[in-house]
């Protein structure tokens, strides 16, 4: 299971078809650093159904 930023969506496509291998990847917005404490909360509500929906499905 992997949570990565949408900056590196490209980066993430290339690793995986280097190596051959598909990932679960829960992509949230980009850029983090520059968010607020509520922002980041926020961001993460939003991520938690696809993390626990991946999590199951393995």
């Amino acid at each position: 299971m992997n949570i990565v930023t949408t900056g590196f969506v490209d980066g993430v496509e290339a690793q995986s078809e280097s190596l051959g291998f598909d990932p679960a990847v829960v992509y949230v917005p980009h850029p983090i650093q520059n968010r607020t404490k509520s922002e980041i909360e926020a961001i993460a509500d939003d991520a938690f159904a696809k993390v626990m929906a991946l999590l199951q499905s393995s």
